[in-house]
């Protein structure tokens, strides 16, 4: 026929609509995709034991994001034996019987009394965390017993201290003793609701036990 080329009109496609426009190289041009996400940051890591120390009291909530994905058994093992060996010198007859006795004759029970401190610990804090798994909690055992054992131990180092030099019944050793404690109550509730993403009320629920292990096994023997 007079004036076809063999070529299809472009304006024209088969099923009556505009055709893909093409590409340089005669294929398909498609359309472009989106941008490509953002790369995530990588992880921070651990925190050096001095910083970490200071942060569960210092910087709690920035402290325990940190943290959450770490363990830390060095310093909650060492802080906590110590923490034991010095906590029965704040009970007046132990401290006076410690003093009256030898050397080689305090250093065991002092030794078996951070080691008792350490697995007592331990113990309580895997509570917790068991706990708060069952309230619907996702962390990690490690860092939350490591967390909750130096705050167990920290918090009570004022009222520690003072009970060493005053004597567990001074007036201001009491009241140091159940502000301290209360103030672990609200570092436990940050750092369990932290480290396993729950409400802070299921939080304390969840940190409940071990609280109350310490004020009656550690704090009641000398407020």
């Amino acid at each position: 026929m007079a004036g076809y080329t063999g070529q299809p009109d472009d304006q024209y496609s088969p099923y009556g609509q505009q055709p893909y426009p093409t590409a340089p190289d005669h294929g398909y041009a498609y359309p472009p995709s989106g941008p490509d996400p953002a790369p995530q940051p990588p992880p921070q890591p651990p925190l050096p034991w001095r910083r970490l120390l200071t942060g569960i009291v210092l910087r709690p909530q920035e402290t325990y994001m940190r943290m959450r994905d770490y363990p830390m058994w060095a310093p909650a093992l060492i802080v906590t034996f110590l923490y034991g060996m010095l906590a029965v010198l704040g009970l007046e007859d132990a401290r006076d019987t410690a003093l009256d006795s030898t050397a080689s004759t305090v250093a065991p029970a002092l030794i078996g009394t951070g080691v008792a401190m350490v697995v007592g610990a331990l113990v309580l804090s895997t509570v917790t965390h068991n706990l708060a798994r069952q309230f619907g909690g996702n962390g990690i055992w490690a860092p939350t017993a490591g967390l909750a054992m130096l705050i167990m131990c920290l918090t009570d180092i004022p009222r520690l201290a003072l009970a060493l030099f005053l004597g567990g019944g001074a007036a201001v050793v009491q009241i140091v003793g159940w502000a301290t404690w209360l103030g672990a109550g609200v570092l436990f509730t940050l750092m369990v609701s932290a480290s396993h993403e729950i409400s802070r009320p299921r939080a304390l629920g969840a940190s409940a036990v071990q609280l109350l292990a310490l004020l009656m096994l550690v704090k009641l023997g000398t407020i």
